[in-house]
């Protein structure tokens, strides 16, 4: 029975649909670490400016909620979840990308290429995923006629 409903699962989620659960999870995760004990703000005063640092948390929270939300949609109408996913580490990379560029902190650069290759690249990536089994080479087509 509990093989079953495992398969059921699998077959639900696709592909691409694992990936937006964890990634939902971890960015809901993320978001309450943010409000149960709030890093150093040092670097995002670019967005402490517009709003204090719990309500970011809670942008965190709902991209979190929406991605894990699209992992159980079809291929195409998840797409939403990609975007969702990569809303808050694209903001806080441009803010600690600015930081650093700015001068108001120079570390902001490091953690701005964290947040664009380990979190940015691996969603985009991700979102490419065809729901196949096999991906498609660019450029090759099927003669007729012809094996494969």
């Amino acid at each position: 029975m509990r093989a079953a409903v495992v398969r059921r699962l699998r077959a639900r989620l696709g592909r691409r649909g694992p990936f937006l659960v964890f990634m939902g999870v971890g960015k809901v995760c993320w978001g309450l670490g943010l409000l149960v004990q709030p890093p150093n703000p040092a670097g995002l005063e670019l967005l402490t400016g517009l709003a204090p640092l719990h309500c970011w948390a809670w942008v965190w929270i709902l991209a979190g909620a929406v991605t894990f939300g699209s992992a159980w949609l079809r291929f195409t109408q998840d797409r939403f979840g990609f975007l969702a996913a990569s809303v808050p580490p694209a903001l806080w990379a441009f803010v600690y990308g600015w930081s650093a560029v700015t001068g108001t902190y120079p570390r902001g650069v490091f953690i701005f290429l964290w947040y664009i290759t380990s979190h940015c690249g691996v969603i985009w990536c991700a979102s490419r995923v065809p729901p196949g089994g096999r991906r498609a080479r660019p450029g090759r087509r099927a003669v007729e006629g012809s094996p494969g």
